[in-house]
C-alpha cells in the first residue's frame, strides 16, 4: 500500500491540522467541522494526482484549447457519522461523483473491550470502479478493514483510495496488511501510539462528538 502524509510538507494544511487538534479550537463545532472540511479538498486535490487523465477539446470565444479531464468518476464511500464533514470537503472536489455510506461504531462489551459493528449500507455499483473510503480517523484500522469487506457486497473496485485526517501507526499497519496492493493512503499525520481506549495518541478526541456533539454511549 502507498502512503503519502501531508503533514510531512509545510503546506496551509498544517494550519488546519493543528486547529483540529487544539482543544480550545475544537469547542466551536462549526469552525472544528469547517476546517475538516478544507482538509478534505485538500486531501482530495493530492488524491486526483493518482487518476487517470485524458485529454479534450474546450471551445472557448477565441479559439480551442487542449486541456487534461479526469477519465474515470471516482465512488466516495464514507463511514458514518463522523465522516460527513471530511466527506463533504472530498465531494466539492468530485462534484460528479457517485456517493456511497456505510455505518460503523464500537459496540462495548462486558468486559469493557469493543467490537466494530457495521449495520448500514447504501452504495451504487463498486464493480470496476475508483473508491475513495473516507474516515477521519484511523485509529485500529478495523473500522476501514471491516467496511471494505463489507462494500465487496456491491462489487469489486478497480482500485482503493483511503482518505483519513489522522492514524495511528497500528492503525495504518494494520489496514497496509489488509487492502489490496492497489490501495493508496492519503491521510494528514500518522501519530505513535493508541491508549488503553484505543484512541489515537496525541490525536484528536472523538471526531465524530466534536463535529456534532456527544453520544450515548
Amino acid at each position: 500500500m502507498e502512503t503519502l502524509i501531508l503533514n510531512r510538507y509545510s503546506s496551509i494544511f498544517n494550519r488546519y491540522l493543528s486547529e483540529i487538534r487544539d482543544e480550545e479550537i475544537q469547542k466551536d463545532p462549526m469552525r472544528f467541522r469547517h476546517n475538516v472540511e478544507r482538509m478534505g479538498e485538500l486531501l482530495a486535490y493530492e488524491a486526483s494526482r493518482g487518476l487517470n487523465y485524458h485529454q479534450r477539446s474546450v471551445q472557448t470565444p477565441l479559439g480551442i484549447a487542449n486541456e487534461m479531464d479526469i477519465g474515470e468518476e471516482p465512488v466516495l464511500v464514507s463511514i458514518l457519522r463522523a465522516g460527513l464533514p471530511l466527506h463533504l470537503g472530498v465531494l466539492r472536489m468530485y462534484d460528479r461523483a457517485e456517493n456511497g455510506f456505510i455505518s460503523a461504531y464500537r459496540k462495548t462489551e462486558i468486559d469493557g473491550d469493543f467490537v466494530i459493528k457495521v449495520e448500514y449500507l447504501a452504495s451504487p455499483s463498486l464493480e470496476g470502479k475508483t473508491v475513495f473510503m473516507i474516515d477521519p480517523m484511523l485509529a485500529t484500522g478495523q473500522s476501514m478493514v471491516l467496511c471494505h469487506e463489507a462494500i465487496l457486497r456491491q462489487g469489486t473496485p478497480e482500485r482503493i483510495i483511503l482518505i483519513s485526517l489522522i492514524g495511528s501507526e497500528e492503525g495504518v499497519d494494520y489496514v497496509s496488511r489488509h487492502f489490496p496492493e492497489n490501495t493508496r493512503l492519503y491521510i494528514g499525520a500518522i501519530d505513535p501510539e493508541l491508549n488503553s481506549k484505543k484512541y489515537i495518541v496525541p490525536g484528536l478526541g472523538d471526531a465524530g462528538d466534536l463535529a456534532f456533539g456527544n453520544k450515548l454511549s
